[in-house]
């Protein structure tokens, strides 16, 4: 079966940065489309970023454009989300998701069958 296990969080000062990791079991990267997700007390859920298999291409919510990078390492089978420049508003625990589909990128978290832990992330001011 498909698994997923975050690492990477921590509390962190506005400004700083910190590497997300994603390791997957059951399925190599390459057969998986991969999204992170980010909720906050009280929130919903919603995306952040993700990135598809085919060809590689991603996407990043509009929050996020310009600080996080989404990449994957096929020989550790691990997918990362770099995070630099954090804010305070960027506070919440972040959960890596997979679906088996190659060819789309959606930030919607219906279209994602399997789900890590989460992991938590606190950007203080």
């Amino acid at each position: 079966e498909v698994q997923l296990v975050e690492s990477g969080g921590a509390l962190v000062q506005a400004g700083g940065s910190l590497r997300l990791s994603c390791a997957l079991s059951g399925f190599t990267v390459d057969d998986l489309t991969i999204g992170w997700f980010r909720q906050a007390p009280g929130q919903e859920r919603e995306g952040v970023s993700c990135i598809t298999s085919s060809d590689g291409s991603t996407t990043y919510a509009n929050s996020v454009k310009g600080r996080f990078t989404i990449s994957s390492d096929n020989a550790k089978n691990t997918v990362y989300l770099q995070m630099n420049s954090l804010k305070p508003e960027d506070t919440a625990v972040y959960y890596c998701a997979a679906d088996q589909s190659s060819g789309t990128c959606p930030l919607f978290r219906e279209w994602y069958d399997y789900w890590g832990q989460g992991t938590q992330v606190t950007v203080s001011s």
